[in-house]
């Protein structure tokens, strides 16, 4: 029997099962989904991402971490591309505490659940204050932040700014697709 084909899939049951495989999986809820492997504009993205604020945080409470341990949002387990925490840190945990702002590097194969599903998980977790989507083929972000029992969206592209007030960082967009070849807006 197929992982998707067994039933009673509960976080707790997840947990324990994932920490046993090879390969990463995110918890819908209902069930595990593997993780697909990415394209070098994702990876470039996610790295100057990384790179960027983990420069710009050298000394503040806040950690930025890359794709590599879960963040529980809402019930689900998800591998954001970038999340930062200012909360105080568990060496040996695999779950990150209090994600403060999550980013996500948008696929063509992930963008639907990224921009919908993750985005609603992520404004039902109380400690996300900024949900940010990033483009592939163009500087271009989706920017959902929290205010007060609101989420507000905003879109940036160009030289825009990327205010993240969470944690004290403006960000020039466009540091983050430096190295990339920018292909344009699909249709």
């Amino acid at each position: 029997m197929s992982v998707s084909q067994q039933e009673g899939w509960t976080l707790d049951r997840f947990l324990a099962w994932e920490r046993r495989q090879e390969l990463r999986h995110e918890f819908d809820g209902a069930q595990p989904r593997a993780m697909n492997g990415g394209t070098v504009a994702h990876s470039i993205i996610a790295s100057n991402m990384f790179r960027s604020l983990d420069r710009r945080l050298s000394g503040s409470p806040c950690r930025v971490f890359r794709g590599d341990v879960k963040i529980l949002a809402n019930g689900r387990v998800r591998y954001a591309d970038g999340v930062i925490t200012r909360a105080a840190l568990t060496m040996d945990s695999d779950i990150l505490p209090e994600p403060v702002v999550v980013f996500e590097v948008l696929s063509k194969s992930t963008a639907g659940i990224d921009r919908i599903t993750k985005n609603e998980e992520y404004r039902a977790t109380p400690s996300i204050q900024r949900y940010v989507m990033l483009e592939q083929g163009f500087i271009g972000a989706t920017v959902f932040a929290r205010l007060a029992d609101n989420w507000s969206g905003s879109i940036l592209s160009g030289a825009a700014i990327l205010s993240l007030p969470e944690i004290g960082v403006d960000l020039p967009l466009e540091e983050l697709y430096a190295g990339v070849e920018l292909t344009g807006p699909e249709d």
